[in-house]
């Protein structure tokens, strides 16, 4: 019976400790309305240990590079897009 391969980095996504993150928020295709999702997270989060910008821009590179070069370019524009809109949403 061949088990499947556990990895940590996708337990993080799913089951942050600073940040309670949507279901599949990293799936979304609309950039705008991941980083609402996460700017919310890291707002209403007390457990972070850093500024809310910081939280959130953090775990979205955390899932850009673990994902690495299994993420396909389509869902990377997307990702890198949300970063964008993050800083502007944060007015940095």
């Amino acid at each position: 019976m061949a088990q499947k391969k556990k990895y940590w980095s996708g337990e993080v996504t799913k089951r942050s400790f600073a940040l309670d993150l949507e279901e599949g928020v990293f799936t979304w295709d609309n950039p705008k309305r991941i980083a609402l999702s996460l700017k919310k997270s890291a707002e209403q989060s007390t457990r972070r240990k850093t500024t809310p910008f910081m939280s959130a821009m953090s775990m979205l590179n955390f899932y850009i590079n673990r994902a690495g070069k299994n993420l396909n370019p389509e869902r990377k524009k997307v990702l890198e897009e949300a970063k964008m809109e993050l800083r502007e949403l944060f007015k940095k």
